[in-house]
């Protein structure tokens, strides 16, 4: 199966492991919309909306640049009307946007805890609330419609709350998304599922983790990699599952999984979180 003439709405799509997806689909000749705040260039942070767009473009597929904060509902749904309207409809969502803190109860300022429910919870929600209409009416034109949440597997360990409860908390509410949406829209026939790495992946999310160090990670093309494996496979058979990006490639025939080490050689690499 291929994402030739599919179109994806994928949030936070301007830089890392969102805009990687998206270029990987456009190798196919799919359509992208980027919905992401960078509009203007950021000292700090690479890529912008309009960056992204053309990297869709030269990788071989359509890029639709739109700035939306994903915390504003409206925005939201008046950007899913315009990727629908410009490509003709959407079949997928990457529920990619999140905000972090790994910050205990004292050190997390109630400013920063509303961030991150306010994109990583919310937003998942809203996204999937405004993209719904559109992804049933892909499953009835039978065009294999998926979420896929950048979100990790749920476990109710307290080694995993422990030193960062408001995010996790945030990073679960995310994949109960995928928990509740998969069971409500299987019998729509749309795949709802969620993707995580097994160790760090270098983006400049890293910059607000200490000790990550990118040098001991992979390149956000294994979770591009893994995630299209996962949107090309049947949506009405495949939802409702926490995937590993390592275990989806092995399960897809790929084994040596070296291309993707940001130091060629590297095999001792950093764990991510939420995975045991």
């Amino acid at each position: 199966m291929s994402l030739k003439g599919k179109t994806l709405f994928i949030s936070g799509a301007s830089r890392g492991i969102g805009l990687a997806i998206g270029v990987r689909a456009a190798r196919d000749g799919a359509n992208v919309a980027i919905a992401a705040k960078s509009d203007q260039p950021h000292p700090k942070l690479p890529g912008t909306i309009h960056t992204a767009a053309r990297e869709i473009e030269e990788a071989g597929g359509k890029g639709l640049a739109m700035q939306v904060d994903i915390r504003d509902e409206n925005a939201v749904a008046a950007a899913a009307k315009q990727c629908a309207e410009h490509f003709g409809g959407i079949d997928i969502l990457v529920n990619n946007a999140s905000a972090i803190s790994l910050s205990g109860t004292l050190e997390t300022p109630m400013k920063r805890f509303d961030l991150m429910f306010g994109v990583n919870v919310r937003g998942t929600f809203v996204c999937s609330q405004a993209c719904l209409p559109y992804l049933k009416q892909s499953a009835k034109a039978g065009r294999n419609p998926h979420i896929l949440n950048l979100s990790p597997p749920l476990s109710m360990k307290a080694k995993w709350f422990g030193p960062h409860v408001a995010y996790t908390m945030a990073k679960y509410g995310m994949s109960m998304c995928v928990l509740g949406m998969a069971e409500e829209f299987r019998p729509e026939g749309i795949g709802v599922n969620a993707l995580w790495p097994r160790t760090v992946i270098a983006t400049a999310a890293l910059q607000v983790i200490p000790l990550a160090n990118p040098k001991l990670g992979r390149t956000p093309e294994i979770m591009a990699d893994a995630a299209y494996a996962i949107l090309t496979r049947n949506s009405r058979e495949c939802t409702g599952n926490f995937f590993i990006d390592d275990e989806v490639l092995a399960s897809a025939g790929v084994k040596d999984l070296d291309k993707y080490a940001v130091t060629p050689g590297n095999r001792d690499f950093l764990p991510d979180f939420f995975v045991d």
